[in-house]
C-alpha cells in the first residue's frame, strides 16, 4: 500500500496504517509524501511501514522500495500459509499420537512412553511413526522444532 502522511479525506496516512495493523490488515506500507519530518518517519517505520520517502524520489527509488514491500508481503504470505498448515497437520493426530508427540519431544524413550501409556513398545513405535509422517518430521530433532514452531504460535495467536 503506498501511502501519503496528508490523505485528501479522513485519517492521515499515519491513522490509516494504525488502523490497518489494529484490525489485523498485515499489508506492507510504503509511505511517500511532501511534508515528511523525522518524527513522522520513525513512526511510520516503528509501526511497520517498510519505507518512507519525501517527494520528489527517482523512480529507481521509489520501485525499489515497492519491490521490498511484495517481497515482504511475500514471505509473511508464505509464512501464514506454513504456519495454517502446520497447525492443521497437528490438529489431525489422535489424542493418542499427540501423547506420543509430547513425549517424544520431551525426550522419552520408546519405552517408557508405552509404560506410561500402558501400550505396547511396538505401538509407540508405529504411533511415532505416524506421528512423524502427519507432520513431516524426518527426525526428533525435526519434531522437536515443530513442537517449538506450535508453542510459538499458540502463544502469537
Amino acid at each position: 500500500m503506498l501511502l501519503d502522511l496528508s490523505m485528501p479525506v479522513g485519517p492521515s496516512g499515519l491513522e490509516l496504517q494504525a488502523a490497518l495493523r489494529r484490525q489485523g490488515v498485515a499489508l506492507p506500507v510504503v509511505f511517500l509524501t511532501g511534508h515528511g519530518d523525522v518524527a513522522s518517519s520513525m513512526r511510520a517505520l516503528q509501526t511497520g511501514a517498510v519505507d518512507f520517502l519525501t517527494r520528489p524520489v527517482e523512480r529507481e527509488t521509489l520501485l525499489k522500495a515497492l519491490r521490498r514491500a511484495l517481497s515482504r508481503d511475500a514471505r509473511a504470505r508464505q509464512a501464514r500459509a506454513q504456519a495454517a498448515e502446520l497447525t492443521a497437520r497437528f490438529a489431525s493426530l489422535s489424542s493418542r499420537e499427540r501423547e506420543v508427540f509430547d513425549r517424544v519431544v520431551m525426550g522419552s524413550l520408546n519405552k517408557l512412553i508405552a509404560i506410561e501409556l500402558a501400550i505396547s513398545e511396538r505401538t509407540v513405535k508405529a504411533l511415532r511413526a505416524q506421528v512423524m509422517h502427519t507432520l513431516g518430521a524426518h527426525s526428533v530433532a525435526d519434531l522437536g522444532r515443530l513442537a517449538e514452531r506450535l508453542r510459538q504460535l499458540a502463544k502469537d495467536g
